[in-house]
């Protein structure tokens, strides 16, 4: 049970670290990979996405045969030149999240943009 506990918060802390890394292959866009969780129930899918001064407009969700694809763009505050940065923390630019889906088809169902966190709801059905 310890051994159990532990391996999920090095998982968590690796989750945690890979929010702040640079994504890309060489010629593409960097990105930021943000934290998502997924719970299942029964046939349905429930996926959380952090995605902080994200507009719901400006998000792209998208069901491929590989997973469930997200998008968004964040803009960084507005500032005069005069500021120099002493920490920066939260993610700003584009930022994109793969997430593997269980096996299955799925239908977008619900899709909600609360508190700098994307809601989604996918609702499995037979092919």
């Amino acid at each position: 049970m310890w051994a159990e506990a532990c391996a999920r918060l090095d998982e968590a802390e690796r989750r945690h670290r890979r929010f702040f890394e640079l994504l890309g292959s060489p010629g593409a866009q960097p990105a930021w990979e943000p934290p998502a969780n997924v719970f299942s129930n029964g046939s349905e899918l429930h996926v959380t996405v952090a995605l902080p001064g994200a507009r719901a407009d400006e998000i792209t969700v998208e069901i491929t045969a590989h997973g469930l694809q997200v998008e968004a763009r964040v803009e960084p505050p507005s500032m005069t030149i005069d500021f120099s940065v002493l920490r920066l923390e939260i993610p700003y630019g584009r930022m994109r999240r793969s997430i593997e889906l269980p096996p299955g088809r799925y239908l977008l169902a619900e899709r909600r943009l609360d508190g700098g966190c994307l809601f989604l709801k996918l609702k499995g059905f037979a092919t």
